[in-house]
């Protein structure tokens, strides 16, 4: 089951939970839709605890939409790039250099 919380403050930061499935991205379309275009969108995925492919697809469509994904776990991450059919680009910064060096064993103390 999905849980949605929306928070607004300049951009709208949709916080989900649970699992995502099939069924659930028509339900986050159609909210994405009364956001309406040009808006400053972003999921939080820290507590996604599964997603099917349809799931993926739809993430992956939102991130071409320029809809940022904030604390997306590392095996969507993945299946994301896959999905493109090429491997992620890596957005520079600090935070997200270090989980990743951090998840590939690399982290330098």
């Amino acid at each position: 089951m999905l849980k949605i919380q929306r928070k607004a403050n300049g951009r709208v930061l949709f916080t989900l939970s649970g699992r995502i499935e099939a069924e659930d991205t028509d339900e986050l379309r159609r909210l994405l839709e009364l956001e309406g275009a040009g808006s400053d969108i972003a999921f939080d995925l820290k507590d996604v605890t599964l997603v099917d492919r349809d799931a993926v697809k739809f993430l992956t469509d939102c991130e071409v939409d320029n809809i940022e994904l904030e604390n997306c776990p590392p095996y969507v991450r993945k299946w994301i790039g896959q999905e493109r059919g090429r491997p992620r680009r890596k957005k520079r910064n600090a935070r997200t250099d270090k989980l990743q060096n951090r998840e590939q064993g690399n982290e330098l103390e």
